[in-house]
């Protein structure tokens, strides 16, 4: 009975522990980072504020949490597209596209998390967020290149590079304003077509692979 009630407690603290996370990406996702307060984590999940203290003893513990979930689950999206294209070069468009159209539905939380000014006990959470993009489209790259279908390339240094062009093309003050899904699909596959120039994918093939991803 008493390993019972531990287990239950246990389950407890950990949806309640989900709750918070949820309740501040929530927050993330309408204001950006800067929108992540403790009081109104604890007003949404209706708990104290202390209790949200008790589990993040700093906002910037939250922050990183909320950092790494959403990370988590682009990365996850991103692998799940690339797994089902036909080849590497199909799964690198894959896996951009899906980035970019998913960066796009959620503009205001991508902003946050990729360009957002932030504090600095923030700043190593989003630049982990970057590097873990940078490095998935470095892994897309390096597939693509050993089937030998663009030039041998500088795998880290070209993904990196395609995060600062998605970030600018999508997310950046220079970025066009998304009016409708037409708007958006054009954006996207705009955004992906520079990245796959980028690393040497000639227009042509480039433009084809956009055309048979499918956008989220």
């Amino acid at each position: 009975m008493a390993y019972r009630r531990t287990e239950n407690m246990a389950r407890r603290l950990a949806a309640r522990e989900e709750a918070i996370v949820a309740a501040a990406t929530a927050l993330a996702a309408a204001g950006g980072l800067a929108a992540i307060h403790v009081a109104a984590v604890a007003e949404h999940v209706n708990i104290a504020t202390g209790t949200v203290y008790r589990y993040f003893p700093a906002k910037a513990d939250l922050v990183g949490e909320v950092v790494v979930g959403v990370a988590q689950r682009e990365i996850e999206a991103m692998r799940k597209a690339a797994n089902a294209a036909p080849g590497p070069l199909s799964a690198l468009a894959a896996s951009i596209v899906t980035f970019a159209a998913r960066t796009l539905t959620e503009r205001r939380l991508a902003w946050g998390i990729l360009g957002e000014a932030v504090d600095a006990d923030i700043e190593s959470a989003r630049l982990a967020f970057r590097g873990l993009i940078a490095a998935e489209i470095a892994g897309g790259i390096r597939a693509a290149a050993a089937g030998t279908h663009f030039p041998d390339i500088d795998a880290a240094m070209a993904a990196a590079a395609i995060v600062g062009i998605l970030t600018e093309c999508l997310l950046g003050p220079l970025a066009s304003p998304v009016l409708d899904n037409a708007g958006r699909r054009e954006i996207v596959q705009t955004a992906t077509l520079l990245a796959l120039r980028a690393v040497g994918v000639v227009d042509a093939r480039a433009r084809g692979l956009i055309a048979q991803c499918p956008i989220p």
